[in-house]
């Protein structure tokens, strides 16, 4: 029988982000075309490993007492050796720890690994963390089997290690939004069509404070729903607040998903300031949702939304674009249908699973 084991997420079903939501999207697909599926969960606490299945999914539990990043190696370093037993092929999301990928390249364990995004160029991170990151970018390029690379860029910054034929390009994936309830927005104090979005990480390098001081210059006559965790001991959470007009409504970290397919399907924009990465989860997304797209001009950003996005750098730019949008339905949506054309062109599930189905199928032990 066809096996893959799933190591790197916190497991399955999604409860964490975008490579949590991407193994279990691929583990359901590939059960259901007749693979045997193991992912690898980490749980809170103490105790022994156990396993247990999940919508015919198999699940190797393995709890952590340890909190945080260091939890985090400590469950990966576990899962692991777990896996090295058995000579199953892996794929392995991300490359944080992948200096212990060493074990199933000694073992002789095929194992293909996604490398996500260049996370040590990341500048929330201090020398230690960057330098850890940077080693395990090496590591992993050297150790897997093969490299998945989910945006042209990336592929780009992999092929400066090793030869381009080790690595594939597949990018993320999202489910269209062809309709949503409005019904959730009343309690956020929203209207449909009459609100703009940004969902992200609280972070510089986010360009948060650019977008909501753009956004601010002036009255727009529409929201600014800005979702994420915002703690007043952090000076940059307080300084994008301060930055903040009343028509921007902080409405702090929302998971819940009928919520977000109301936000995305009625936003009358979508603003991504993400500065770094591949291709981003939230911005497919937002494609998925047919949004208009105002992003942060850059390369990854470039690729993902395509022709049909406005794009910033600073305050002033964004200032201008909305200036320029939001009183011209027409070009909104021509923005609105060139994103989820965008979307059907690239970013489709079942046509990013079926790549990812073939390419693992040519690394099964004895094929």
């Amino acid at each position: 029988m066809k096996t893959l084991r799933i190591l790197g997420t916190r497991g399955v079903p999604a409860a964490h982000g975008g490579f949590e939501t991407f193994a279990e999207y691929l583990a359901l697909y590939l059960v259901a075309r007749g693979w045997r599926v193991v992912v690898y969960c980490q749980e809170d606490g103490s105790g022994p490993v156990f396993e247990d299945v999940w919508q015919g999914v198999e699940r190797v539990h393995i709890p952590v007492a340890a909190q945080g990043p260091k939890g985090t190696i400590v469950f990966d370093w576990q899962a692991t050796l777990h896996a090295a037993r058995h000579r199953d092929l892996c794929l392995t999301l991300g490359y944080n720890t992948a200096v212990f990928c060493a074990v199933l390249r000694l073992k002789g364990v095929p194992n293909l690994i996604n490398m996500d995004g260049i996370e040590w160029a990341r500048a929330k991170w201090g020398g230690v963390t960057k330098t850890w990151f940077w080693l395990n970018d090496w590591a992993g390029c050297w150790l897997g089997h093969h490299l998945v690379a989910d945006h042209p860029q990336i592929k780009a910054h992999l092929s400066s290690r090793v030869k381009a034929s080790k690595i594939t390009m597949i990018p993320y994936g999202a489910e269209p939004i062809l309709d949503a309830d409005p019904a959730p927005l009343a309690a956020l104090g929203l209207t449909p069509g009459r609100f703009l979005t940004l969902i992200a990480r609280a972070e510089p390098e986010n360009s948060i404070l650019e977008a909501v001081t753009g956004f601010s210059a002036r009255p727009r006559g529409v929201m600014l729903a800005v979702l994420g965790k915002y703690d007043e001991t952090n000076a940059y959470h307080r300084a994008v607040k301060a930055a903040a007009s009343t028509e921007v409504q902080f409405l702090g970290a929302i998971y819940d998903k009928p919520v977000l397919r109301a936000l995305r399907g009625h936003s009358l924009a979508y603003i991504h300031g993400h500065q770094v990465g591949g291709t981003n989860p939230s911005l497919v997304e937002a494609l998925g949702a047919g949004n208009a797209v105002i992003a942060h001009d850059n390369r990854f950003n470039r690729w993902v939304a395509g022709e049909g996005a406005r794009f910033f750098a600073g305050a002033a730019d964004m200032d201008a674009v909305l200036g320029d949008l939001l009183h011209d339905p027409a070009v909104l949506e021509t923005m609105r249908v060139a994103s989820r054309a965008r979307f059907e062109e690239a970013f489709r599930w079942d046509d990013v699973l079926a790549q990812y189905e073939a390419l693992l199928t040519r690394f099964l032990p004895g094929v």
